[in-house]
C-alpha cells in the first residue's frame, strides 16, 4: 500500500516538472518574448520597436510608443511623454500650450469639442461626473464641495440638512427654526399639525412648534413654565418663537 502511495506521489511530481520545463523552455520570438516578459514586469511594449518600454510611454492612438520615436509636429524637437495629440499629430507640450487648446481636468487630453468649465478646470462633457456616482452630468445642475463636483443625490446624502421631524435628507428648501432644520411640510404645529411658516407666530414646546391657537389652550402652570424658560433663552437661540408675555 505505501510503495502505491509513493509511485503515485512521485508520477504527480515528474509531471509538475515537465511541465515547468516545457512552460520555461518554449521558442518564442523576440517580439513575443518581449510581450511575456513584459507582461510579468508589469510594463507596455512599444508598437513600433516592440522593445520594453522602461520608462512612462507615449500613447498615440491607444497605442503604447517610446517617446523619442516621435517629433513635434511644430518644432521638430524630440517628444517627451508629456506630447499632446490634436487631430491625429502629436505636439511637444509647449508648442500645444501656444495653440491654446484646453485639457481635460479628467483624462488629460485636448478637448477639441464642448468644454465644461468649472472647478477652476476644463473639462470633456462626458468627464466632468459626480464625484460619488461617477455619472456624467451631462449640463444638468451640479454642486461643489472641497474642489469635488456631485450631483444634487449624492450631494444632498452627503453634505445635506437631515428633517428634525421626519429624519429624512431635506432636498428642497429648508425651514431653519428652533436651532433645527426642518422639511417644508414638516414644520408644523407638533399639537394640531396645522403647517407653519417663520412669518407664523409658534411656542417651542417639548423641542416642537405649538401654534399660538393650541399655546393658549395649556393649562395656566405649564404656561407660567415655558413663560420662564422663555425669559431664560435668548433672542439669538429663539429668533422666531412667540413672546409668551403677549399671549
Amino acid at each position: 500500500m505505501g510503495s502505491c502511495i509513493m509511485k503515485t506521489a512521485l508520477s504527480v511530481l515528474s509531471a509538475s516538472v515537465s511541465f515547468q520545463r516545457d512552460f520555461f523552455m518554449r521558442h518564442l520570438c523576440r517580439p513575443c518574448h518581449n510581450r511575456e516578459k513584459a507582461k510579468g514586469l508589469g510594463k507596455y511594449i512599444c508598437q513600433k520597436c516592440h522593445l520594453i518600454i522602461d520608462e512612462q510611454p507615449l500613447m498615440f492612438r491607444n497605442d503604447s510608443y517610446h517617446p523619442d520615436h516621435f517629433s513635434c509636429t511644430h518644432c521638430g524637437k524630440e517628444l517627451t511623454a508629456d506630447a499632446r495629440e490634436l487631430k491625429a499629430e502629436l505636439y511637444c507640450l509647449p508648442c500645444h500650450d501656444k495653440m491654446g487648446i484646453p485639457i481635460c481636468g479628467a483624462c488629460r487630453r485636448p478637448i477639441e469639442g464642448r468644454v465644461v468649465n468649472a472647478l477652476g478646470k476644463q473639462w470633456h462633457v462626458e468627464h466632468f461626473v459626480c464625484a460619488k456616482c461617477e455619472k456624467p452630468f451631462l449640463g444638468h445642475r451640479h454642486y461643489e464641495k472641497k474642489g469635488l463636483a456631485y450631483c444634487e443625490t449624492h450631494y444632498n446624502q452627503l453634505f445635506g440638512d437631515v428633517c428634525y421631524n421626519c429624519s429624512h435628507v431635506i432636498e428642497g428648501d429648508v425651514v431653519s427654526a428652533l436651532n433645527k432644520a426642518w422639511c417644508v411640510n414638516c414644520f408644523s404645529c407638533s399639537t394640531c399639525n396645522i403647517k407653519l411658516t417663520l412669518k407664523n407666530k409658534f411656542v417651542e414646546f417639548d423641542m416642537k412648534p405649538v401654534c399660538k391657537k393650541c399655546y393658549e389652550k395649556f393649562p395656566l402652570e405649564l404656561k407660567k413654565r415655558l413663560k420662564k424658560l422663555s425669559e431664560l433663552a435668548t433672542k439669538k437661540t429663539h429668533p422666531k418663537a412667540l413672546d409668551l408675555n403677549s399671549a
